[in-house]
C-alpha cells in the first residue's frame, strides 16, 4: 500500500467518524431543546395554574406577537374564556399533560393542565420549535466541522512525516544497480521502520556473499578448465606429430584420458552448479536408499574391477528418504568414486544403508589415506586438494569438487554429513538424512 493511498484511508475513516459524530451531537441537540421548550411549556402552564389570575401587565406581554407561546384558558364545561392573543388557527381542545394537537395544516406542542374550574393550555408551534432547535443543533456541530480540516491536515503531515524515513530507504534501493550491495544506513530510522531495514541488510549480505561465491567458482572453474583444455590441446599437437602407429595409439589412449578427465570435470561443475544451497529441490519423491545407492554402485563397479577393489554394500531395503533422485544419486555416486578412487589397488570399499533411530543413515569406509581432523572442514570447499592424495597412485588425481557437491546435496535435502576415521583404516562418510518417511 503506497503512502497516499495510506493517507487517503485515514483521512476517509476521519471524515466518517467526523460525520457520524456530527450527526450523533445534532441528534442529541435536538432532543435536548425539544425537552427543554417542553420544559417551558409545563412551567408556564404549572406557573398560570397557582397564580389564578393574569395581570393587565402580564396579559399585554403574552399578546405580543413575538411571543411564540399561546396561552388558552376555558372553563371547566369548555367555554374559551381566554387567549393570549388573537390567532386564526389555535387548538379547539385541550389534552392534559403533553399533547401535539394538529390544526389545519398546523402542528401545536400543548402541555394542559387543570384547576377546580378551569384548564389551562400553553401551546407552541412545532415549526417554530424545530426551526430553533435545529439552529442550536447546527451551531453545536459547526465547531467540528471547523476543526476537521485542521485535524486532516495535522493527519496528512504526521502520517508523511512517520513515513519520510521508509520513503528515503526506498529511494536509496531504488537507485541502486545490482552491483551495489552494501548496507542501508540505521542511523536516524524510527523504531517501527529498523527491524525492516536491518532484515534487508541481512539479505544483501547474503545476496552479497552468493555473489561472491559465484565469482569464485566462474573464477575457479575457468582456472580448472584453462589446464585439462591446454592438455588435450598439446596432445592433439602429439598425436598429429606421431611418427608411427605405436606413438599415434599411445597419444589417442592419452587424449582419450584427457577427454574423460574434462568430461568428468564439467559434469561435476554442472552438478555443483545444481546443488547450490538455496536451489529449490524439485520432482521430490520417496526413495529406497538402498535400491538408489546399488545403481550407482553398478556404475562405478567397472572401474573398481580395473583397480581390484571389492565394493561391499550392507543395505537396509526399508529405509526410505523424501528427495531429488538424480541429486542424490550425485551424492552417492561422488562418494563411491572417491572412495574407489583414493583407496589403494586390491583394498575394500563398504557402504552402509541403516537407521539411526528413526534417521536414515548412508555410511561410506574406504581404506584410503583418510583426511586429518584439522582438514576435515577444508575439503568441503571448491577445488581443493590435499597433496596427500597425489601420492596414491593413479586416478587420485581428481578435481577437489566430490565432497563440495556431497554437502551441497545433503544441505539441500536437510541431511547433516560428517567425516570420521574408518575401521577400514582410512575415512568414514557419514551423511545422515531427516526423519525417515513413514
Amino acid at each position: 500500500m503506497t503512502v497516499a493511498r495510506l493517507l487517503l484511508w485515514i483521512l476517509a475513516t476521519l471524515a466518517f467518524g467526523a460525520l457520524v459524530m456530527g450527526l450523533a451531537a445534532y441528534r442529541n441537540v435536538l432532543r435536548e431543546a425539544e425537552a427543554l421548550f417542553d420544559y417551558q411549556l409545563r412551567q408556564m402552564a404549572l406557573s398560570l395554574r397557582d397564580q389564578g389570575e393574569i395581570a393587565p401587565a402580564q396579559a399585554g406581554a403574552l399578546a405580543d406577537s413575538e411571543f411564540d407561546f399561546v396561552i388558552q384558558i376555558w372553563t371547566v364545561d369548555g367555554r374559551a374564556i381566554y387567549a393570549s392573543r388573537a390567532h386564526t388557527e389555535l387548538p379547539a381542545r385541550a389534552v392534559l399533560g403533553f399533547a401535539d394537537v394538529a390544526v389545519g395544516d398546523k402542528t401545536w406542542r400543548a402541555f394542559s393542565v387543570a384547576t377546580d374550574d378551569r384548564v389551562i393550555q400553553v401551546a407552541q408551534p412545532q415549526q417554530i420549535r424545530q426551526r430553533v432547535a435545529a439552529q442550536a443543533a447546527l451551531r453545536s456541530v459547526l465547531p467540528l466541522l471547523a476543526v476537521a480540516p485542521l485535524m486532516a491536515a495535522a493527519v496528512w503531515w504526521l502520517v508523511a512525516l512517520a513515513f519520510r524515513p521508509l520513503q528515503r530507504v526506498a529511494g536509496s534501493v531504488r537507485t541502486r544497480d545490482a552491483q551495489a550491495l552494501d548496507p542501508l544506513p540505521l542511523a536516524g530510522l524510527p523504531d517501527e521502520v529498523t527491524p525492516l531495514v536491518q532484515a534487508l541488510n541481512a539479505l544483501l549480505a547474503r545476496l552479497s556473499a552468493s555473489f561472491n561465491a559465484q565469482r569464485a567458482f566462474v573464477a575457479d572453474a575457468a582456472h580448472e578448465l584453462r589446464s585439462p583444455l591446454t592438455a588435450l590441446r598439446l596432445q592433439i599437437g602429439r598425436l598429429r606429430r606421431s611418427p608411427d602407429e605405436a606413438a599415434r595409439a599411445a597419444a589417442l589412449d592419452a587424449l582419450s584420458a584427457g577427454v574423460e578427465r574434462a568430461v568428468r570435470l564439467v559434469e561435476q561443475l554442472l552438478t555443483l552448479a545444481r546443488s547450490e544451497p538455496g536451489t529449490p529441490v524439485t520432482g521430490e519423491e520417496r526413495i529406497v536408499l538402498g535400491e538408489l545407492v546399488r545403481q550407482v554402485l553398478a556404475d562405478c563397479v567397472p572401474y573398481a574391477v580395473s583397480r581390484g577393489t571389492e565394493i561391499e554394500l550392507d543395505a537396509d531395503e526399508t529405509v526410505q528418504v523424501e528427495g531429488e533422485r538424480a541429486a542424490l544419486a550425485a551424492l552417492v555416486r561422488n562418494l563411491a568414486d572417491n572412495a574407489v578412487r583414493y583407496s589403494p589397488p586390491r583394498s575394500r570399499v563398504k557402504l552402509r544403508v541403516a537407521l539411526d533411530g528413526e534417521a536414515p543413515l548412508l555410511v561410506v569406509d574406504d581404506a584410503g589415506p583418510g583426511i586429518p581432523a584439522a582438514d576435515r572442514e577444508r575439503v568441503f570447499d571448491r577445488f581443493y586438494r590435499r597433496d596427500e592424495a597425489s601420492n596414491i597412485g593413479p586416478g587420485a588425481d581428481g578435481s577437489g569438487l566430490g565432497l563440495a557437491i556431497v554437502r551441497s546435496v545433503a544441505e539441500r535435502h536437510g541431511a547433516r554429513v560428517t567425516l570420521a576415521d574408518s575401521p577400514l583404516g582410512g575415512l568414514r562418510v557419514s551423511v545422515a538424512f531427516p526423519r525417515g518417511v513413514d
